[in-house]
């Protein structure tokens, strides 16, 4: 597989959310909003890059029965920074995200991205596997918060644009379930074509 193909992978064919299927705990909890769903997968991506980023370079040192163990050590560190920069300076964001920043060192996506893909290939590959994988993510993040966000409560990105009577279960947790199952839909769809 080239970069080319490395890079857009994430994005429709191997989406970790439309596809894959990875990481729905944060996906169906956090993503009432467009702007939930975008703080979600950026902090994902970072954690995704830079743990990819480590591994790839030290994995060669690292004994095979300590390997998941080290990998998640490596991810809790930059879940630390991540968690303590939110806090610092979006403390909006850091509070609608709650428990869910720390759930990153847990997350399917970016333990299963370090040991499938970055604890076997070259630093430049895991480079940028995390980044089209994570930018997948915070696509699909995204792209479901607004979807949710517009239908339950008229708004995008906190800007009201819809009136009257509007879906309320969307902004809700099945809301959550509704939109993703159709979005799912949607990317088998574009992916058969």
């Amino acid at each position: 597989m080239d970069q080319k193909q490395n890079f857009t992978k994430g994005f429709i064919k191997e989406n970790p959310v439309f596809v894959l299927l990875l990481g729905l705990c944060p996906t169906l909890g956090v993503t009432t909003s467009a702007i939930n769903g975008m703080g979600m997968g950026l902090a994902t991506l970072f954690v995704l890059v830079m743990s990819n980023l480590v591994v790839a370079l030290i994995k060669d040192y690292i004994p095979d029965k300590v390997r998941i163990p080290a990998f998640i050590v490596i991810i809790a560190s930059f879940v630390t920074i991540v968690e303590l920069t939110m806090q610092a300076y979006t403390p909006a964001l850091f509070e609608a995200l709650g428990l869910f920043i720390p759930l990153i060192v847990v997350n399917c996506l970016v333990l299963g991205r370090a040991e499938a893909f970055a604890s076997k290939q070259s630093l430049a590959s895991s480079l940028i596997d995390g980044v089209g994988m994570g930018l997948g993510f915070t696509f699909a993040l995204t792209l479901l918060g607004a979807v949710r966000e517009i239908l339950g409560s008229g708004a995008f990105f906190g800007m009201k644009l819809l009136e009257g009577d509007l879906m309320l279960v969307f902004v809700l947790a099945p809301g959550a379930f509704i939109a993703l199952g159709y979005l799912i839909a949607l990317s088998n769809k574009l992916n058969k074509a």
